[in-house]
């Protein structure tokens, strides 16, 4: 045994010689103080640190060529259009094949196939698959030029919504319309308005106003109809309010073309677990 002793220091004493031990352990300068003493770790560690964090930077400016790396979306109006135009492609591609597909089933000398073809041919003009022409009626809708700056209005009543859309084309179905277009696109019974962001979506496709939605009828039935609707009424008071001025247009015309639907038929329902 040995005059040093071997207890346990007392709470918050250190051992003799902790200092020394802990200096030799992390490369501390022996001689120094604990204030003023840097580990030698830190003076490789910091310059390589430095080093890596230029040569990231310099990747990045190269492969950015002086863009945004993570670009936000700025312009929404621009990407719906894109989407729609993308579509436009798809769609047309969708009828072309669907040509071809007819043009083959007719070539077919088939029994079963020409009374399937007859019957299909009996419902293709209420299935909005028929090209329809004739007087009609037109109504645009589109967002007011106003911004949060212009007004003290809330922002829902600067837009138009889907609800909007659908009183309209709803007004033109009571007035027995043949058919109604929005977009170009034809409606037909399983058609749904959905609004989605800055854009209101129409068989799967983004579309950004104005909204232009046509109808073949009558013209003063059609007309009368949209004039009487509660709803459309309200629409066009804030269409004259200063501090809305959300966007309506009517017009009358001799001549409305609304094209066959050329989207997908396939449908989708909920069937009961057995």
């Amino acid at each position: 045994m040995t005059a040093r002793s071997h207890a346990r220091p007392a709470p918050g004493q250190r051992p003799p010689g902790w200092w020394r031990r802990v200096r030799e352990r992390s490369g501390i300068v022996v001689g120094g103080t604990p204030s003023t003493e840097r580990p030698r770790a830190w003076r490789v560690l910091t310059p390589a640190v430095v080093l890596l964090s230029g040569t990231l930077f310099a990747v990045s400016a190269v492969n950015s060529d002086g863009t945004d790396l993570r670009p936000g979306i700025t312009d929404l109006v621009g990407l719906v259009s894109s989407e729609a135009d993308e579509y436009e492609r798809l769609r047309s591609r969708v009828a072309d094949l669907t040509e071809e597909v007819n043009v083959l089933t007719s070539s077919l000398a088939d029994r079963d196939v020409a009374r399937v073809q007859g019957r299909i041919e009996e419902y293709a003009d209420p299935a909005g698959l028929v090209p329809v022409e004739g007087e009609g009626l037109t109504v645009t809708l589109t967002d007011s030029p106003l911004g949060d700056d212009d007004t003290d209005q809330p922002e829902r009543f600067l837009v138009v919504h889907q609800q909007d859309i659908q009183s309209v084309v709803n007004a033109m179905w009571r007035a027995g319309a043949e058919a109604v277009t929005i977009q170009g696109q034809r409606l037909i019974s399983t058609t749904g308005i959905k609004c989605e962001g800055p854009s209101v979506t129409l068989h799967g496709v983004p579309y950004p106003p104005p909204y232009v939605i046509s109808a073949v009828g009558d013209t003063a039935e059609l007309a009368a109809s949209v004039d009487g609707d509660r709803y459309l009424t309200q629409y066009r008071e804030q269409s004259e309010q200063d501090d809305i001025l959300i966007g309506w247009e009517m017009e009358a015309e001799s001549e409305v073309e609304a094209p066959p639907y050329a989207g997908l038929l396939d449908l989708s329902y909920a069937e009961p677990i057995a």
